[in-house]
């Protein structure tokens, strides 16, 4: 004797569930742990290697699937693939508490991490190690923001954490070449972009090697290019000005 299985029920373990409200009734996918973010990265494109299942649900634990009507009156469309997208995009992941705080602590020291790459002690220009970044995070009780990008949140506590020890980003070391004619004129316009100027040479060009704050790089960029109309030039000497070793407290 067979055993009958409701067809409209679907038994998932192990899974990541992405659930979205619209249209007064709720949905959710199955996803494959770890996908669902690599996917809103862009680093994921191929949308059977986040989905377990193309299929819609009403609740994915309890393996009910979502009528077709609702689908269309919620989304405006039968597409079972773009209705996904859409859910896979603006839904919310949802992750156990113990996930949740594995994440967040993940993305704690993947901040500090990008912080340490990105700043120097302004007295001696040593970088600082990530612990000492990580101790000094806790101290002004940073919260990580999971729906934030690490980068994002990286200039935030670099932003915070000015206030209470001694940091800032490192100089990035360019030299700049003016034409004559412009020379006078550009200078000025740079001044208030440039931090240090190590040298200046004037033959028939300007030439200045100068450190910046790599926040000034672009604009820096498009005032040479702009105002010696491709005549002048940019070069990147060091990326980051600092002395060797780490900064110890």
């Amino acid at each position: 004797m067979s055993i009958f299985t409701p067809t409209n029920q679907i038994r998932l373990t192990n899974v990541a569930v992405v659930r979205m409200k619209k249209g007064g009734k709720r949905f959710e996918i199955a996803c494959y742990k770890n996908k669902v973010m690599s996917w809103r990265a862009g680093a994921e494109k191929d949308l059977d290697e986040v989905l377990q299942t193309t299929s819609i649900f009403v609740n994915v634990s309890k393996g009910q699937v979502a009528k077709k009507d609702d689908l269309t009156k919620a989304f405006g469309t039968d597409d079972v693939t773009e209705i996904c997208k859409q859910i896979l995009s603006k839904g919310e992941l949802q992750v156990s508490d113990k996930e949740r705080h594995s994440q967040l602590e993940t993305m704690f020291r993947d901040i500090a991490t990008i912080v340490a790459e990105k700043c120097v002690n302004p007295e001696t220009k040593r970088p600082y190690t990530v612990n000492l970044i990580e101790r000094g995070m806790k101290d002004i009780h940073y919260s990580v923001k999971p729906n934030k990008s690490t980068k994002q949140q990286a200039l935030e506590v670099i932003r915070q954490l000015t206030q209470t020890m001694q940091i800032q980003r490192a100089h990035m070391k360019l030299r700049l070449v003016l034409p004559a004619k412009e020379a006078k004129r550009l200078k000025e316009k740079l001044k208030p972009l440039l931090q240090v100027v190590e040298s200046e040479d004037f033959d028939e060009e300007l030439e200045m090697v100068c450190l910046v704050d790599p926040g000034c790089y672009r604009e820096i960029d498009e005032l040479i290019r702009c105002e010696t109309r491709g005549r002048g030039t940019l070069e990147v000497l060091s990326l980051k000005d600092v002395e060797e070793g780490d900064e110890k407290l």
